[in-house]
């Protein structure tokens, strides 16, 4: 079985790099927050960033070593916390705690804008270069960020919920919208995605793209996912294909050459 550290090999660390992994506490209203920054020190000067938001598990594991991925790859990276410090729920109350988010998306909008001001804060982060990416309950983090108008110049969803709005606020994304997801997931049925398309259609000025993963199912990328029975698994493929898809993204929107991939 593929483990989260088998994931994290698959970007091997550059000769020469310092990457630095620390944990980092700030705040929204009060509320204390722990997220995970990670960067390599050997690189000087400002450049792109990637904010990183969690599944219903919130920071764990799993986004420490995305993170650490993306710091090999030369950027600044911020796993933001949605949750609160020591908030970080097991299977058997996940739900239940994302579904308290879900019901009260201005929080969950408010939190995930404390983490992207959080990363902007940083003095190695180029403001005008970031991107949110963010798993399952982080991909509909990501674009319920980008429905802010937040500054962001991308937003990327790795099977997220799709949630549309009624009226439709499309008007206000200004990031390049990049949608990753299963074309065996029951919690993002294809009903889920048309619907999403449509509302991003009302505004032709909305720079989106989907990609759908033959075979993957709700959780595709997320190692140690395995609960077929509710339409959440692992699957290497659909992982690997989505990792070099981001990377592609990033290339463009951050205008990198993509020679360096």
């Amino acid at each position: 079985m593929t483990t989260i550290d088998d994931v994290l090999q698959t970007v091997p660390e550059p000769a020469g790099a310092d990457i630095r992994v620390e944990p980092v506490h700030y705040d929204h209203e009060g509320t204390d927050l722990l997220g995970v920054l990670a960067k390599d020190a050997a690189i000087a000067g400002p450049r792109p960033a990637v904010l990183v938001v969690h599944d219903w598990h919130g920071v764990n594991e799993h986004v420490e070593a995305r993170v650490t991925m993306l710091a090999r790859l030369g950027y600044v990276a911020f796993g933001a916390d949605i949750y609160g410090a020591g908030v970080r729920p097991g299977d058997d109350t996940a739900g239940q705690v994302a579904g308290s988010y879900y019901q009260d998306l201005p929080l969950l909008r408010a939190r995930a804008t404390a983490g992207l001001e959080r990363l902007r804060q940083d003095p190695d982060v180029d403001s005008a270069r970031i991107v949110v990416i963010g798993y399952c309950f982080g991909g509909s983090t990501a674009i319920e960020l980008a429905r802010t108008g937040a500054d962001l110049v991308g937003a990327v969803s790795f099977h997220g919920g799709l949630i549309t709005h009624d009226p439709a606020d499309a008007s206000a994304i200004r990031a390049k919208l990049l949608v990753l997801t299963g074309g065996a997931d029951p919690v993002v049925p294809d009903d889920a995605v048309h619907a999403w398309q449509d509302e991003m259609r009302t505004e032709p000025g909305v720079d989106w793209q989907v990609v759908t993963y033959a075979g993957a199912m709700h959780a595709f990328a997320v190692p140690g996912t395995d609960a077929p029975d509710h339409g959440a698994q692992y699957q290497e493929r659909a992982d690997r294909r989505s990792w070099q898809a981001l990377r592609v993204y990033l290339a463009e929107v951050f205008g990198e050459e993509a020679a360096a991939l």
